[in-house]
């Protein structure tokens, strides 16, 4: 594939990284809206369709993506390198294996920019009392010589960690907090969805703790699974105050579903826009 024009990047971790990431949820079939839709996004996501969707990031100036780090995914890493693709893997540690650390040597093997810990993972360590124990798994990618993050979707999570002085590299800060309990896996709580809040006053407070943080952050959701994207100028709204709350060093992930229209294509073009326009105001 011909090197793209990139979207405007940050450095993380020794490579340019775009700031504007492609999600893997609805690869893995989280739609945080409903069964039906969860099933619709694993069906239309063989391993065909996800190489076409790597194939227009490329094209279209996004040269990274994240996904959780289970087999499947791996497989599809592998096989978008052996075609000759150049995006980068942020890979998410896949809770469901019983040997978390197994999960990282393994994930390390198909060569991630880098590993973090998965975010519902993390608040359900945070609601029971043992969010310490998630150091141990940084230290354990970090042992690897991958640069390691974690994820929350609770603000009070990351400033916990960070007055902690825990030795993390970057976090995945969601700018909704869906983890306001302890949290079931969708696949065996039915109702887990239908729990799961979307209150306006909850972008701002991530996004003050992710702008407070010197470490790179990735802000996610911030469409906020596609309730804030009905209409053109509502998900332009969402990518100016994400980008214009985070730090200049932070980039925003953001899963797209292909099937219906070519959410690559028009995410990159408000991204780029939006970006540019943030130039223009400050320069």
């Amino acid at each position: 594939m011909s090197k793209p024009a990139l979207l405007p990047t940050i450095e993380f971790f020794g490579k340019q990284v775009s700031r504007l990431i492609c999600g893997g949820n609805p690869l893995s079939g989280f739609s945080h809206q409903s069964a039906e839709l969860d099933w619709e996004m694993i069906s239309y996501y063989s391993m065909a369709n996800i190489q076409r969707l790597l194939d227009a990031c490329w094209r279209n100036g996004i040269n990274a993506y994240q996904t959780r780090g289970d087999r499947f995914t791996m497989r599809v890493h592998l096989e978008h390198r052996q075609n000759g693709g150049q995006m980068h893997w942020i890979a998410q540690t896949a809770s469901e294996f019983a040997d978390i650390k197994g999960n990282i040597r393994e994930i390390v093997q198909y060569g991630p920019l880098a590993i973090y810990h998965h975010g519902t993972h993390t608040d359900n360590c945070w609601h029971t009392g043992q969010i310490d124990k998630v150091q141990d798994v940084v230290k354990a990618i970090k042992d690897l010589g991958i640069p390691a993050g974690v994820a929350s979707h609770i603000p009070d999570a990351i400033e916990y960690m960070e007055e902690k002085g825990w030795e993390v590299d970057f976090y995945m800060g969601c700018f909704y907090n869906l983890a306001r309990q302890y949290k079931s896996a969708p696949a065996t709580d039915q109702d887990a969805y239908a729990r799961d809040q979307f209150p306006r006053a909850d972008p701002p407070r991530m996004a003050a703790v992710l702008s407070k943080v010197e470490k790179p952050c990735l802000g996610f959701k911030i469409l906020g699974a596609g309730r804030n994207c009905t209409t053109d100028q509502d998900t332009k709204a969402a990518f100016q105050f994400a980008f214009s709350h985070l730090k200049p060093s932070d980039a925003v992930v953001v899963g797209m579903f292909q099937k219906h229209k070519n959410q690559v294509v028009e995410n990159a073009a408000i991204v780029r826009e939006v970006l540019e326009k943030n130039v223009q105001q400050t320069g």
